[in-house]
């Protein structure tokens, strides 16, 4: 259990900052292409560019990061009637459906529009679209592997208050 926990904890360490990281580069790409657009009256397609896919990468780790915390928003009104025994069930059961639609749509479709998009380029930055999409099947997998350290910990009995502790 200490080695799963190392993990989650690495896996955490490494979204976190990787999310802080990327909104700092949207905060200086976003002021650098206000200043070009309005001061010097020309805007960069560029950083419009950046902001865009930058914006989309942040926006998957940070949901793979949120899975992965248990944060994610639930309708607990139905949840919250059950015992104890029947909601460890339901949310071992969403957990499971969590990461069929995560490995289905986000692994097997991210791998399926790279491959589609292996020829095309961005406009502005001449990027491959093959390496933009990455991220789709990049997260798919955190989130995959996240539901399955979630699922160990429904069945071990291990609440995210217990793990917050010991780190």
């Amino acid at each position: 259990m200490k080695a799963l926990h190392n993990i989650r904890k690495g896996i955490d360490l490494v979204l976190s900052s990787a999310c802080a990281v990327i909104f700092a580069a949207m905060v200086v790409i976003g002021t650098y292409q206000i200043v070009t657009r309005f001061i010097f009256r020309s805007p960069s397609t560029v950083s419009e560019e950046l902001l865009t896919y930058s914006f989309t990468w942040m926006a998957l780790l940070a949901s793979a990061y949120v899975f992965g915390k248990r944060d994610h928003m639930r309708m607990g009104f139905a949840a919250d009637k059950l015992s104890a025994g029947g909601q460890k069930i339901l949310n071992i059961l969403s957990e499971v459906l969590i990461m069929v639609l995560a490995g289905s749509v986000m692994i097997y479709g991210g791998v399926t529009i790279m491959d589609l998009t292996m020829t095309q380029s961005t406009a502005s930055l001449g990027i491959p679209m093959e390496v933009i999409y990455t991220i789709i099947p990049l997260s798919g997998a955190l989130i995959v592997i996240y539901s399955i350290l979630n699922i160990i910990d429904l069945i071990t009995g291990v609440e995210r208050e217990q793990r917050e502790v010991k780190e």
